[in-house]
């Protein structure tokens, strides 16, 4: 695990011009003292394998971070802000890369790794804010902040403010609308409870089986 960080780190200023490659992973392990050979088995599903382990890097890295605020003093949606802003601040060095990224998970072939990488980001952060939800709010909670953090991506990638002040702003407002939403979806959740949920499959691949199904209503 920590070989791979170290490569897929030094590789990733060269991501931003030879992409999600041998070519990076090369460069990157010779800029750290590595064999380039070590680093290309290292990955061997080569792109989606740089990507997927980036991301779950990225991941245990927020929840690091989050441990060291004192979220029990913040509210709800603060928590969250926090954690989107973090989740893009460590990579604000390496938006190309994370461009090219989401061109590569965009591919109808990568679709279902895509949900699961999102999954699993907007999970770490709802675990991080304190969420204990079992109920249709676990999905639906997991659901909007997906739509919010993915908006709020593609927003920061096009975003030249300074210090990224557009998109906290952008950020913000999409927390706002997501804020209206719980009424209308405690509503729907009694239609939605005997219907399988597209993220199912997604949460029991990433939590190894551990699904959270709500109950059917008689």
């Amino acid at each position: 695990m920590a070989d791979r960080d170290r490569i897929l780190q030094a590789a990733l200023p060269h991501i931003a011009f030879d992409g999600w490659s041998k070519k990076a992973l090369q460069a990157g392990a010779e800029d750290i003292g590595l064999d380039p050979a070590e680093a290309v088995r290292a990955f061997p599903g080569r792109a989606t394998d740089m990507i997927a382990h980036h991301s779950r890097m990225a991941d245990r890295l927020l929840a690091e971070e989050l441990e060291e605020l004192d979220l029990a003093e913040m509210r709800i949606r603060d928590r969250i802000a926090a954690a989107v802003r973090i989740r893009l601040e460590a990579n604000a060095e390496h938006r190309e890369a994370i461009r090219r990224a989401i061109t590569i998970l965009a591919l109808p072939v990568n679709a279902g790794l895509s949900m699961r990488l999102t999954y699993r980001t907007v999970d770490t952060m709802w675990r991080a804010a304190g969420d204990t939800a079992t109920d249709w709010n676990f999905y639906t909670k997991r659901i909007l902040l997906a739509g919010v953090y993915g908006s709020t991506v593609l927003f920061w990638l096009n975003d030249e403010s300074k210090g990224f002040a557009e998109t906290w702003g952008f950020l913000d407002r999409r927390i706002a609308d997501v804020l209206r939403v719980p009424r209308a979806t405690q509503r729907l959740s009694r239609l939605f409870d005997c219907i399988p949920n597209p993220f199912s499959a997604v949460i029991g691949r990433a939590n190894h089986g551990n699904t959270r199904r709500p109950p059917c209503a008689s």
